[in-house]
């Protein structure tokens, strides 16, 4: 529909995140509003999985013991090499084996629970976005873009399917390795684990001081990526303008400009990112130097074995490892406990109430709206107080300016929105009262934007009703011209339309259109600039059907070509959200109102 809340008055979406694409590897943190909140919901999904999350948990415990056992067993056989200690090497070798081998089968069935986790949530979750973006009503889909949600739907479900896999055995084992060899070290030798913990630290820092630089250049490259992508969608959106103008160099020359921004900012970024690893290594090959020294020290003055300095090496490693793997979880756990905050805001909105009355079915339809005022925002009116009755079997033009609420009345009728006050009844049966499924089973509705969807013809066609027979559907084919290009069609119903009808052209996808509201045999039509985009000679051939169609079904129309509403039964002339005057073409004509300056302006040298 048309007549909707524009877009730059839309209101900010709760927790949405703007900006281009995101790079691999340098995803930008966003922090959540509600941090309590959601980790709370998100724990009731984890809940729900607990016999799969206690296994993990029960396998991150038995690798990360593992990992804690294997060193110390290292630093005995090489005490009983070297003659410091009494034991059987074969058998601490053994040892040191067999912890090594279960540490590896722990992670190995720790990345499988993790994914079976990771993907039941997701699915779980999934599923829950879905059935609510299908059942919110319209006026929140006219307020909120559509790739936006489409990002909730997507990126954010697979951010949270992503740190479920990868961060949270990850911060589980991190933890408990930090604590785990933190005590182990003070309990060999507590002036090594200072002097360890003071390498470590430092390669912390400067890890830090990096990565602060690494996001800063990575942003701006993010930003470049996204202006690099617009213009690119924009120019292959719009080439038949760039090359009937003759712009093609200075486009090229715009890509390039941004192009080459991109990549000085992808060096930089590159560049800080590379330094990272061989620092960090450089600084941590240097505590293993100086732990193996002041070890070796010691180990001279009798206070400790060779055998626990080469344990404190590989603790030292151990340590620092999941200290830096901590640092870059917890941009991801933020990102994606934002992104499950965003998924929340949506699966928290209202739905539409499905329930009611069963809308009673005379075969006549008598639309009467009383009184009825709507606005789409608060204070900008667009119907006030607007009162008509739609005989039953009539056919209904509404005419007038854009904004003058003719969309409003079909979005009302379908409780598309609701009115802020009056009533709407069909039959004398208010439709805020019938339910949702019974009021649009008995209308159908053909809009000016086209939506054909994935599939064949077929399918197409009985979307609107699904126990439609062949002999009903080559009947609506009849009816709606559309016939002879469906029969030339390589498959002919059951071709298969490529990108939802990208193989047809416009005037054949709005007949399609108009067929599928045929097929579905309602007792109220409703055209919105239906023939729109059918070029005369085909509306007119279609005139005739549409004429029978309409027989005995209460129709209301929205046109601005006088050939689709110049036969109409009463043609309504909308101004200002009110009806300025109404009556037949050539009554309204003779009246040289509001209808005649619009057939004036509009209409006068067109008629065909």
């Amino acid at each position: 529909m048309r007549e909707m809340k524009p877009a730059a008055q839309m209101p900010r979406i709760p927790g949405a995140g703007g900006g281009p694409g995101r790079m691999p590897g340098t995803m930008q943190v966003e922090y959540a509003e509600h941090l309590g909140g959601t980790l709370l919901r998100i724990a009731a999904y984890l809940a729900r999985e607990r016999a799969t999350l206690a296994a993990m948990l029960a396998v991150v415990v038995l690798g990360t013991l593992c990992g804690l056992w294997a060193p110390s067993l290292q630093s005995r056989a090489i005490d009983i090499i070297s003659g410091e200690a009494e034991g059987i090497l074969t058998n601490t070798v053994g040892l040191m084996l067999g912890a090594y081998l279960l540490y590896s089968a722990s992670r190995l069935v720790q990345g499988l629970l993790s994914a079976r986790l990771s993907q039941s949530i997701v699915r779980r979750m999934r599923q829950e976005l879905f059935d609510k973006l299908v059942d919110l009503p319209l006026s929140y889909l006219d307020t909120h873009a559509n790739g936006d949600l489409m990002s909730r739907m997507t990126n954010d479900i697979e951010n949270i399917s992503t740190t479920v896999t990868q961060s949270l055995p990850s911060l589980c084992s991190g933890v408990l390795t930090v604590i785990g060899t933190a005590a182990v070290m003070v309990w060999y030798c507590w002036q090594l684990a200072l002097l360890s913990l003071v390498t470590i630290m430092l390669t912390v820092l400067v890890t830090k001081f990096l990565s602060k630089k690494v996001r800063s250049s990575s942003r701006q490259r993010q930003e470049l990526l996204g202006r690099l992508n617009g213009q690119v969608e924009e120019m292959i959106a719009g080439y038949r303008t760039v090359a009937a103008y003759n712009r093609q160099e200075r486009a090229a020359a715009d890509f390039a400009q941004v192009s080459d921004s991109m990549t000085r900012a992808g060096i930089r970024t590159d560049a800080v990112s590379g330094i990272m690893g061989p620092l960090s290594n450089c600084i941590g090959n240097t505590g293993f130097v100086i732990i193996a020294a002041v070890g070796g020290c010691f180990s001279l003055r009798g206070m400790i074995s060779v055998g626990v300095i080469s344990a404190f090496i590989v603790y030292a490693k151990q340590f620092s490892r999941p200290i830096n793997e901590l640092a870059q979880i917890y941009g991801q756990l933020q990102t994606a406990i934002a992104g499950a905050e965003r998924v929340f805001y949506v699966l928290d909105e209202r739905g539409e109430d499905p329930s009611g009355q069963k809308l009673e079915e005379r075969g006549v339809a008598e639309v009467s709206f009383q009184h009825v005022n709507f606005s789409y925002e608060p204070g900008r009116p667009v119907l006030r107080d607007f009162s008509l009755k739609i005989p039953s079997g009539k056919k209904v033009a509404l005419v007038g300016a854009t904004g003058s609420g003719k969309t409003a009345v079909v979005n009302l009728l379908m409780r598309f929105y609701q009115p802020d006050s009056g009533e709407i009844a069909i039959n004398g049966q208010n439709i805020g009262a019938v339910s949702l499924d019974s009021l649009r089973r008995n209308m159908a509705i053909v809009l000016q934007d086209t939506v054909l969807f994935a599939g064949t013809v077929r399918h197409n066609l009985t979307y609107s009703n699904e126990h439609a027979t062949e002999e009903q559907l080559r009947s609506v084919l009849a009816m709606s011209r559309c016939q002879e290009f469906v029969q030339r069609l390589p498959q002919g119903l059951d071709t298969v339309l490529t990108g939802a009808g990208g193989n047809l052209s416009q005037g054949q996808r709005q007949l399609l259109a108009i067929a599928r509201a045929f097929a579905a045999d309602p007792q109220i039509l409703i055209l919105d600039e239906a023939t729109s985009n059918v070029d005369t000679q085909t509306e007119r051939a279609i005139q005739e059907a549409m004429q029978r169609i309409m027989e005995h079904r209460t129709s209301i129309i929205i046109a601005h070509r006088l050939s689709t509403i110049r036969d109409a039964d009463i043609i309504v002339v909308m101004d200002q959200g009110q009806i300025a005057e109404m009556g037949s073409h050539a009554g309204l004509l003779a009246a040289r109102g509001k209808y005649y300056e619009l057939y004036m302006t509009q209409y006068a040298g067109f008629a065909t």
